[in-house]
């Protein structure tokens, strides 16, 4: 049972309610933005909660046992700071949110009903509904290592030990022609073997695009023109003219971590583990090689 404090308890005992739902979202950058549905603004702890964002919750819900509870935030993208570019760019993606229950006439007087991370963003026009997710969905998040064929390192971490700053797995790139969401042509690139960077990544330097990564899907190199294809649209227009920068790929086998990379001793997968063939196939008399023993002698 949550114990209230004794104004809020006395707000509705009197059914006479002076009661307030605020928001506080904290973005992974630092950024912190506060909303309420009440129609003034309320400060809490020094974060100003602004009003007049037409911010609507839903009811609450929680679960038992491990399943994911929430909710859902809807509003309209016209408060300073929340812009629909930002929600597109994934900036607001797993930001914490705080759900207070405030005395509007008495703003110290509060009580936090719920923590959760902003989950799916949907939007339409100018307004926009964000997921609420109970912090129990982090339990639905993948730990420590997965048994498989493949690396399940990514290129260029502490596992994986490839120096992705080398200039044989990074490079910098323009945009030469667009189709300003998911594809373009570069300058910058010629010098690269076709298909290095699929599977890489693209981080590009100017305009509404600064400072954002993307992942490349293709990476073609027909002649002399070299294009590459993302894998999910970009938020913001593409534009001739853009400096980027762009870093190798991989797939994960055990052929590109020592053909391509030389990098054999980090290789953090399980290439010779046996596959669905070996498990689902029947034992004949006389075959040696399903007695048990190792299948590489």
């Amino acid at each position: 049972m949550r114990d209230l404090p004794s104004s809020l308890r006395e707000a509705f005992a009197s059914g006479v309610t002076t009661l307030a739902r605020c928001w506080t979202l904290r973005r992974r950058d630092g950024t912190v933005l506060g909303f309420t549905d009440h129609d003034r603004d309320l400060d809490l702890g020094g974060v100003v909660h602004a009003a007049g964002t037409g911010l609507e919750g839903s009811d609450m819900h929680g679960e038992l046992g491990f399943a994911v509870g929430g909710g859902d935030v809807s509003g309209a993208l016209t408060a300073p700071g929340l812009a629909e570019d930002d929600l597109a760019a994934g900036l607001w993606d797993d930001a914490r949110v705080e759900l207070w229950l405030v005395d509007w006439q008495a703003p110290q007087t509060r009580v936090l009903l719920d923590v959760g991370t902003i989950g799916e963003v949907r939007r339409a026009g100018a307004a926009f509904v964000a997921e609420m997710r109970g912090l129990a969905h982090r339990l639905d998040l993948p730990r420590g290592r997965l048994y498989q064929a493949r690396c399940d390192a990514d290129l260029g971490d502490a596992r994986c030990g490839v120096d992705l700053a080398d200039p044989r797995w990074s490079a910098t790139g323009w945009v030469a022609a667009t189709d300003g969401v998911s594809w373009f042509t570069a300058t910058g690139l010629e010098a690269y073997a076709d298909g290095l960077f699929n599977g890489g990544r693209v981080t590009f330097a100017q305009g509404g695009l600064a400072g954002q990564m993307a992942q490349v899907q293709l990476h073609r190199h027909d002649a002399s023109v070299v294009s590459l294809t993302l894998w999910e649209p970009a938020p913001r227009a593409i534009e001739p003219g853009m400096a980027f920068t762009v870093s190798a790929g991989c797939d994960g086998s055990l052929g590109s971590c020592t053909g391509r990379f030389g990098n054999l001793l980090n290789f953090r997968g399980f290439p010779h583990m046996p596959g669905s063939d070996y498990v689902l196939r029947n034992i004949r008399t006389g075959d040696g090689r399903m007695d048990g023993g190792s299948l590489l002698s």
